[in-house]
């Protein structure tokens, strides 16, 4: 094996989560997943290069190309992992200079993807950034076609010109990844297929279903005398409906379809999704993505939202962008997801809304009683149609 020069922390305790970055769209073709990961277990120790970029497709949940990837260290210790898509418009990477400071970082990783032209403006553009806020950059290293250079080191003996060959199958590093849960999927493209829309015979099923909760829905609304009295009756049920929900899915069960397509009814309403929201722990985040694939289009919105808020506060921000991608494809226009994207692409911390969302009591006395208002946004959908779904 050729000769490695080591690491700034050597060796270097990362603890990372689940695949973590997130990825607003900038460009039709450039994707970037700029929210770390700041949950703190399992832990690798990376020794040399070799391990350094056989850890980063476990540590963004997949194998990166033309990609800019940030490690963030304090106290030897990874604490965030973000990456950017190449090339990137200038500024795509100044939150970093407030990250810095908000988790303590000390020390830099950075690793690029690609052929020089592309990964070198973005290695020099990090580097910039972390002398400006006097962050140490241990390594930083551009890899492409199984060689490796080195920006820190230019000693011939140790990162000679045309690169260092380097074989990720010699490390140990993708064992005791895989030993501790963590997963690297081929590429980006397969993980939003981990939230696609179903298909087939169980998508039929889902809009058969989605059509009689419908109809069940306008029946009702058609023959309320007095519109406030239905709407405070509907979200009562609406309410009860989503804690069932929630019990069932941390339990280990799973909703049919029937349950489900009302319950993508029921989460249109903002009082019955800040329901969800409120009482969100990490056994919920498997009803979210199961409804985020299940659900019609149209119905994808809060779903996909809880799914990201859930995600996002589990270190897997990957997951989350591209459910927050799923939720602004349906509607562009759809707060919960806009908020929480601003939120990733500014690299912030979900601990910072920890003590500070509201009860549902409190939910309650805020909003004030139900009311025929409450039920526009799902009125207005009920008219939409989905495209029709594709058969396997």
């Amino acid at each position: 094996m050729p000769p490695q020069h080591p690491p700034a922390t050597d060796p270097t305790s990362t603890r990372p989560t689940r695949p973590t970055p997130t990825d607003p769209v900038l460009t039709d073709s450039t994707l970037t997943d700029p929210a770390p990961s700041f949950t703190p277990e399992p832990c690798l120790t990376l020794s040399s290069p070799t391990d350094v970029l056989a850890a980063v497709p476990y540590l963004v949940g997949f194998h990166p190309t033309t990609s800019l990837i940030v490690i963030g260290l304090s106290r030897g210790q990874a604490t965030m992992v973000a990456r950017w898509g190449l090339p990137f418009p200038p500024g795509t990477l100044d939150p970093m200079s407030p990250l810095f400071g908000r988790e303590g970082i000390t020390e830099i990783v950075i690793i690029g993807y690609g052929p020089g032209d592309l990964v070198t403006p973005a290695v020099d553009e990090a580097r910039r950034l972390a002398r400006m806020d006097g962050v140490h950059v241990g390594e930083a290293l551009r890899a492409h076609e199984g060689r490796y250079w080195s920006y820190v080191c230019d000693l011939p003996a140790c990162c000679p010109a045309d690169g260092t060959p380097y074989d990720l199958s010699s490390s140990q590093i993708a064992a005791e990844a895989t030993v501790r849960g963590l997963v690297a999927l081929p590429n980006r493209e397969a993980l939003e297929r981990t939230l696609a829309p179903i298909t087939g015979p169980v998508r039929m099923a889902m809009r058969r279903a989605t059509s009689a909760a419908i109809a069940d829905f306008q029946a009702r609304l058609m023959a309320a005398p007095d519109l406030h009295t239905f709407a405070e009756q509907y979200v009562s049920e609406a309410l009860i409906r989503v804690q069932s929900a929630l019990q069932t899915h941390t339990d280990g069960g799973r909703l049919n379809d029937a349950e489900a397509a009302r319950l993508g009814l029921d989460l249109t309403i903002m009082r019955v999704r800040d329901e969800a929201w409120t009482l969100m722990n990490d056994s919920h985040s498997l009803l979210w993505k199961d409804l985020t694939r299940r659900l019609e289009p149209r119905f994808t919105p809060p779903v996909a939202s809880l799914l990201a808020m859930a995600a996002w506060r589990a270190g897997n921000s990957v997951q989350a962008t591209i459910a927050l991608e799923r939720a602004l494809t349906a509607d562009p226009g759809y707060s919960m997801a806009n908020l929480l994207m601003h939120a990733l692409q500014n690299l912030l911390n979900p601990t910072i809304l920890q003590g500070r969302l509201p009860t549902p009591a409190e939910l309650d006395e805020t909003m004030g009683p139900a009311c025929a208002a409450w039920l526009l946004p799902l009125i207005d959908l009920l008219d939409e149609e989905d495209p029709p779904p594709p058969l396997e």
